[in-house]
């Protein structure tokens, strides 16, 4: 992944946020800063009211009519960005308050009041339905235009542009707000269904296997219980068999949790994406790679070391970017798989390998692979490489961890 695709999640998790309440102080300032930040076209009526070109009375009824306006607004916003909403109606009614204290308010005391119809403007774009916000903030905009002809405004056709640009602008962010709230619960279902998938797979699989060799155990159980009184040499040979599928059971059951526990590339590429997000680094992964023709274990060499790499980027090396590779080459001892992680941190502490890159390297060696690992111009770099044929004897050789500290 790039910088610029990450830079855009980054976004669309900011994006995401926005639709749902604070989680702690520094995200409700933040929110507070992303509305407050808004609320300059408010210069033009304080500056008025300031001014000394009213009457007590009317400078009296500015402010309050002024500080209605904005709490309302800020009312509005800030409950549309939680996740306890307004009602539809409630929402209507709040727009419908703010458009006529605008109409009101700048009937009442001039021009310079015309900025608050960029307020109803952006409550309708951000808040409304996108059907409702695509009349609405046209129909601000032209109510804008006569509340702005009718007091003498010069430049009311250019805040009609603003008006209807501002408008339509939180009418797409909103949209995207809301496009990414329904795609991260879709993600959660998504995995929840997963995960019940893979709930009814291993079901499955224990049913298969367990099923028949404890139903054939418990058959021949009751057979040899009924031949021991008489014929016990019979009974033995029936317990006999009793202990090989037994036997056989456990082997089954050994190689299916195995199977279960041996870590695949490419979700290991997918939660080194997380991880190193997660951590403010930034990533270039390959894309889900082709491993069709890959023994299955070198692709799970491959991918504990992957993991172990990414730990230590993570953990100890204190690097900003990394970058992993993955590539076929066609080498003296055949064709090879490589995996390379390379960081711009330190590499971690201690002067030789760990615990971690030792298991790694062992771990390859049985599947007659090769780690490399070591300091380069502007960071780390870790090579390993397996074969793409199958080694002979190392079948069921990556099954349990090697002095990992993945």
């Amino acid at each position: 992944m790039t910088e610029d695709q990450c830079s855009d999640e980054d976004r669309t998790e900011r994006l995401t946020r926005m639709g749902q309440p604070p989680r702690n102080g520094r995200e409700f300032l933040r929110k507070t800063l992303w509305i407050g930040v808004w609320l300059v076209f408010l210069s033009a009526p304080v500056h008025d009211l300031v001014s000394g070109h009213h009457t007590t009375g009317g400078t009296v009824a500015g402010w309050l009519g002024l500080a209605a306006f904005v709490g309302i607004y800020l009312s509005l916003v800030f409950r549309n960005m939680g996740s306890r909403q307004f009602s539809g109606r409630l929402v209507i009614g709040y727009i419908l308050v703010l458009g006529a204290l605008a109409v009101l308010l700048t009937y009442t005391l001039g021009s310079p009041w015309l900025g608050l119809f960029c307020y109803v403007s952006v409550a309708c774009g951000s808040t409304l339905p996108l059907r409702s916000a695509n009349w609405a903030v046209p129909a601000t905009a032209g109510v804008m235009l006569l509340v702005g002809l009718h007091v003498g405004e010069k430049d009311a056709w250019d805040l009609v542009l603003l008006v209807l640009l501002i408008g339509f602008a939180m009418t797409g962010v909103s949209q995207l707000v809301r496009t990414t709230v329904e795609l991260r619960k879709a993600r959660a279902t998504v995995a929840q269904l997963a995960a019940n998938e893979e709930r009814l797979r291993l079901a499955r699989d224990l049913h298969d296997l367990l099923g028949h060799s404890l139903s054939l155990i418990t058959l021949k159980s009751e057979l040899a219980g009924r031949m021991l009184p008489d014929h016990p040499d019979k009974a033995a040979q029936q317990v006999a068999d009793i202990e090989n599928v037994s036997r056989q059971a456990l082997v089954d059951v050994r190689e299916a949790v195995t199977g279960y526990r041996r870590p695949r590339l490419a979700g290991e590429l997918a939660g080194a994406q997380v991880a190193l997000t997660a951590a403010g680094v930034t990533t270039e992964l390959p894309a889900e790679p082709d491993l069709a023709d890959v023994p299955e274990e070198s692709e799970s060499a491959l991918a504990w070391v992957l993991r172990e790499a990414v730990t230590n980027v993570v953990r100890h090396s204190g690097a900003r970017r990394c970058v992993v590779e993955l590539v076929r080459r066609q080498t003296l001892d055949g064709p090879m798989l490589e995996l390379s992680v390379e960081d711009n941190g330190s590499g971690g502490s201690g002067g030789g390998p760990g615990n971690g890159l030792t298991g790694l390297t062992e771990r390859l060696e049985k599947v007659g692979g090769a780690l490399e690992a070591g300091r380069v111009r502007h960071g780390f770099r870790l090579v390993a490489r397996v074969p793409m044929a199958a080694v002979r004897g190392s079948a069921g050789a990556v099954g349990d961890p090697v002095g990992s500290g993945a």
